[in-house]
């Protein structure tokens, strides 16, 4: 949903359609109708498999967070690698190594 950047960003969505349209509810059953129409807000297309919850949640957190960092310029910490990774990057000590072999 996007909010027309002509209005004033103050405005509640329902003043912003009362000063376009100010009979709108002898027009229309629902605000967001009249808003629709007016070209106040419109929808997101979106792929099918985004409709899932957890899905639509987690697009949104990392829209926030990418908006919040270009906003306050933050840059992306340094990766803290993960123990698998931190395990596979360790050389093994020759008593490790022979333990490898025998399967031990």
């Amino acid at each position: 949903m996007s909010v027309n950047p002509d209005l004033p960003p103050r405005l509640s969505l329902r003043e912003q359609v009362e000063m376009l349209l100010p009979a709108w509810q002898s027009w229309y059953p629902s605000l967001f109708d009249a808003a629709a129409d007016l070209g106040l807000i419109r929808a997101r297309v979106c792929a099918p498999s985004s409709l899932m919850l957890a899905n639509r949640h987690a697009a949104v957190q990392s829209e926030a967070l990418q908006a919040f960092k270009e906003q306050w310029s933050v840059e992306d910490e340094p990766h803290e690698p993960t123990l698998i990774e931190r395990i596979q990057r360790k050389p093994l000590s020759g008593r490790s190594r022979r333990r490898m072999r025998r399967g031990v």
